[in-house]
């Protein structure tokens, strides 16, 4: 029998909610490309409930002691002596979230002696140190694609929400003001402005189909370079490099992982050659950009705005200078855990272990370590340092 030790986020402040805003969800069976939504034997939670923090357990409890395993559920991952820690120690599976993440550094894969499967509730496995993992034959799963749309959404929201000067407007309305002029003297249309994004896999290309009907000119760079019917469907102009990119861009939005490669992609140098007043949205990793070059940016003006729910460490510090800089909307990590994501990343992250479990092969799509060795989506996505 395993040992489940499973990482989220803590309950609201006010406990569990007892009714939700909305009765049910839409039903989606697939998503665009026709990857099928997760497929697991059964599900033990209601859809569009709140699953992600430490009372909805990912809705895995009942299945897991059904079979005889042990679940161990808990939001303090952080410091000396931490409960994940300690119960790391002899966990057979780890399971955690991008928005509340539990760093499996080689330290800890080193101490974790019975530790076989890292599972990303979600997408991103960037907080696992993958050649650590491969080097003790780790895998590492994700649930891909179950909260793409979800942060694609979330970006198109930033980015109107800047251009539009949304919220400086809207604290205007709380504070019982009426101040126009105010409020419109930092507001433009997105219409006709240059949007970029770093990387179009399933996230970077969904931002784009979701912001051309606004009549803007669109842009990407990606290591692999999209098929010529979607660059004439949506009039898209590829760069070789990111670098090469933006300084055409009036907006630019980061939807890579975050590997060697992009880790501090965007700082001093890089935002000099941006356009004065452009404004950058990072819903990918914080640590591809860097936390004070995008500070002196906005303080400078040589960014109009900077938005993103993504920052390092998670939970950020309540002295960040992110929390405190000028013209910025961030958000704590909720991009991809709404409570549709959130229906869709439990549901697979049950149908990886019962995969697991039987000893089948988890779909490949979620695969981003295994054998030793990059796969599947890993193999796409990632590179390893040593």
């Amino acid at each position: 029998m395993a040992k489940v030790l499973c990482v989220l986020y803590d309950d609201p402040a006010d406990g569990h909610p007892a009714a939700y805003a909305r009765d049910d969800l839409p039903e989606i069976d697939h998503y665009p490309g026709g990857q099928t939504t997760p497929t697991p034997e059964a599900i033990d939670f209601t859809p569009g409930h709140l699953l992600g923090s430490v009372s909805g357990e990912l809705g895995l409890r009942g299945f897991l002691e059904k079979a005889g395993h042990t679940l161990v559920v808990t939001s303090d991952k952080d410091g000396d002596g931490s409960v994940f820690d300690r119960e790391l120690v002899d966990a057979h599976v780890v399971i955690s979230q991008p928005f509340w993440p539990a760093y499996l550094t080689p330290e800890r894969i080193a101490a974790a002696k019975n530790l076989k499967l890292a599972i990303t509730a979600g997408i991103g496995s960037d907080h696992v140190d993958l050649d650590a993992a491969i080097a003790h034959g780790v895998t590492v799963a994700e649930v891909t694609y179950s909260n793409s749309i979800s942060v694609a959404e979330h970006v198109v929201m930033m980015t109107l929400s800047l251009v539009r000067n949304y919220l400086p407007s809207h604290r205007v309305v709380l504070d019982g003001g009426w101040n126009i002029a105010d409020c419109v003297s930092r507001s433009y249309d997105l219409e006709g402005m240059h949007v970029g994004t770093v990387a179009a896999g399933r996230i970077g290309l969904a931002v784009l189909r979701r912001l051309a009907p606004f009549d803007v000119k669109l842009h990407y760079t990606d290591r692999h370079r999209l098929a010529e019917d979607i660059e004439r469907e949506l009039g898209l102009v590829w760069h070789e490099s990111t670098a090469d990119m933006v300084p055409h861009c009036d907006v630019v939005t980061i939807n890579a992982p975050l590997h060697p490669e992009t880790e501090g992609l965007f700082g001093d140098e890089l935002l000099a050659t941006m356009k004065r007043g452009a404004y950058l949205i990072n819903t990918a990793r914080a640590k591809i950009a860097d936390r004070d070059a995008i500070d002196r940016a906005l303080r400078s003006g040589r960014l109009a705005g900077y938005a993103g729910d993504v920052w390092y460490p998670q939970p950020a510090p309540a002295d960040h200078p992110w929390r405190t800089m000028p013209h910025h909307g961030m958000t704590p990590h909720i991009s991809g855990s709404s409570l549709s994501a959130q229906a869709r990343y439990a549901a697979g992250t049950r149908e990886i272990l019962e995969s697991w479990f039987a000893g089948r092969p988890i779909r490949d799509e979620y695969l981003i370590a295994d054998g030793g060795a990059l796969a599947g989506t890993g193999a796409h996505s990632y590179s390893v340092t040593k």
